[in-house]
């Protein structure tokens, strides 16, 4: 150890000064003058056992903070409070540093991820000297590259010099509107380099602003003849703008008495599910999503992920049908289907002020006409949920209805991270939940939310009332990475984890017969089954978690209710039928 000043001194001063106070990481030699400065700083460092854990627990952390950055804005306006946009004592983002090119091609699964969620992260990883590479040393490989194709923005350190500067770059990016991850390579030698330099300051961040006035003009002229109906299709960038967002989205439903669906793969809350305008998600089936998005006029909110999972053979969207497109992503904005209007701003701003202008242009009577024909369709999709029905069975396993109604009953106020895939259908027609209450895995790759729920409790335990935290992860989710938990017990996080529990991989096996056709008895599935079943709790208790295994349905909700009673990660795998 010396006394002299380094780049990655000058890394952890940044650090500390934007307000950060965990960084999430996998070290290796090339990280450990960051390690070092780290220790002799007030930053906690999360071991995670795999590079992509870090990376998920990170984008968990960065997600859940976005909402308690929310929320202390939201306190200071009712105060009257003078504060930026982001306070830094709840600065929304997660800080993972990884190691080489391995290291980070192994975080590029949950990169990947954090992409898709918007989630926002400044992504770092150590590399050879610049004087040395030429030598193509182990380890090495073209990182910037790597990270770029999932990364707003991603650079290389290559002087000491460039370090402030790059470093406050970096968090604007990931924070400005579209939020998501940036990566910044860090050289040894560039991180060992004395320097006198100090952290440049943050500043202030934007919001994607009100969007052009004239565009937002144009689609209330668009929406304001009452004999065609309207639908709302709201996407995470609703939720990711605040609560005051998901209001605005109810202002604007009412306003122009739209019915009101979530795009597919919606992963927050983005409207009241209670809402009486409120209908359904749009599933990735394309008859049924097709025949949901059949509207004379569609209004496109946040979205980002409203396709299907495969090809689709008929359109979704007729190309007569009127579509306005708001978002914070120009990128999104159109992508899919033509904009007849396309504001570009931030979803709650611009849903607020045409909820003004439609308001005064949709006369009561037409309000009632589209509301009439709102409730037509309501009664169409819950005839149709009616038909598919519950999962009954003569199966003595718990089905994931009873699954989701048991673990509402006991934790309806606890924060859900949601990987439950086959049953998430389940625990969103089932539960209403808060905004700011439920987030989930958005990119649809597995490994994602186990993580990122240890990351979410790290998270809510700064705050001044933390929520209990319930990870829902399928089965083959939670065996992607069940070293998590040795993270969370290291780290004393207070996490109960929930396993929807069917030993295969249920999602390939439907989609095997939404593929091929037939019946699930025409097919030997390659590769799907857990046979013989792996021992989760066993595997829990392994990683200094305590781990339980429940068969009998009627045991889920006393055995829910005294893991949340407990202190530090508990897992319930709970069997449950297809």
């Amino acid at each position: 150890m010396t006394d002299e000043y380094t780049g990655a001194d000058l890394f952890a001063d940044a650090l500390e000064r934007y307000g950060v106070t965990h960084v999430f990481g996998n070290p290796g030699t090339t990280e450990l003058p960051v390690l070092n400065a780290i220790a002799d700083s007030d930053l906690e460092y999360v071991l995670g056992l795999h590079e992509d854990v870090a990376v998920g627990m990170a984008a968990g952390y960065a997600s859940t903070r976005r909402y308690h950055a929310d929320r202390a804005e939201r306190a200071g306006d009712e105060r009257g409070d003078d504060h930026s946009r982001h306070d830094d004592s709840v600065l929304p983002v997660g800080v993972v540093n990884l190691h080489v090119a391995p290291g980070l091609a192994h975080g590029l699964g949950n990169l990947y991820g954090a992409s898709v969620a918007g989630a926002p992260l400044v992504v770092t990883a150590g590399n050879h000297s610049t004087d040395f590479r030429h030598e193509e040393p182990i380890l090495s490989g073209d990182l910037v590259e790597m990270a770029d194709e999932f990364a707003k923005w991603s650079d290389e350190v290559r002087d000491v010099s460039a370090l402030p500067t790059m470093l406050r770059r970096a968090f604007r990016v990931a924070l400005t509107p579209p939020t998501g991850p940036v990566f910044l390579a860090l050289p040894l030698d560039v991180m060992m380099e004395e320097t006198d330099a100090e952290p440049e300051r943050l500043g202030e961040i934007p919001d994607a602003g009100r969007g052009d006035p004239d565009q937002i003009e144009l689609a209330a002229d668009l929406l304001s003849d009452p004999s065609e109906d309207v639908a709302l299709i709201v996407g995470d960038g609703v939720a990711r703008s605040g609560v005051e967002a998901v209001e605005a989205a109810v202002a604007f439903a009412e306003a122009a008495g739209a019915r009101v669906h979530g795009e597919i793969l919606a992963c927050e809350v983005d409207f009241p599910t209670d809402h009486d305008q409120w209908v359904s998600y749009v599933p990735p089936d394309e008859d049924l999503a097709a025949t949901l998005l059949g509207a004379d006029n569609l209004v496109f909110a946040g979205c980002s992920t409203n396709t299907t999972l495969t090809r689709h053979e008929r359109e979704l969207v007729s190309s007569d049908t009127t579509c306005v497109h708001v978002g914070d992503d120009a990128w999104q904005v159109g992508k899919n289907q033509p904009a007849d209007a396309a504001v570009v701003g931030d979803p709650g701003r611009v849903l607020s002020e045409l909820a003004g202008l439609l308001q005064e242009r949709v006369s009561d009577e037409g309000r009632r006409e589209r509301l009439e024909r709102v409730e037509a369709v309501k009664g169409m999709v819950e005839a149709k949920m009616t038909e598919m029905g519950d999962d009954v069975s003569d199966d003595p396993r718990a089905s994931k209805a009873e699954l989701v109604d048991a673990m509402k009953s006991v934790a309806s106020d606890a924060y859900v991270v949601d990987e439950g895939v086959t049953a998430k259908y389940a625990m969103l027609t089932r539960w209403d939940f808060a905004p700011e209450q439920y987030i989930s895995n958005k990119g649809g790759g597995l490994g994602y939310g186990l993580p990122a729920s240890v990351g979410a409790a790290i998270a809510e335990a700064q705050t001044d009332d933390p929520r209990d935290v319930v990870g829902f992860i399928g089965d083959g989710s939670y065996l992607y990475y069940p070293q998590t938990l040795y993270s969370a017990a290291r780290h004393d996080v207070d996490l109960t984890v929930v396993i929807p529990d069917n030993r295969n991989y249920r999602i390939l096996k439907d989609n095997t017969l939404d593929l091929f056709g037939g019946e699930e008895d025409d097919y030997e599935f390659v590769g799907m089954d857990f046979e013989p079943p792996i021992d989760t709790p066993a595997n829990a208790e392994s990683h200094g978690a305590r781990g339980q295994l429940i068969e009998d349905p009627e045991e889920i909700g006393s055995a829910l209710e005294e893991a949340m009673a407990r202190d530090g990660p508990d897992v319930l795998d709970v069997l449950v039928h297809d």
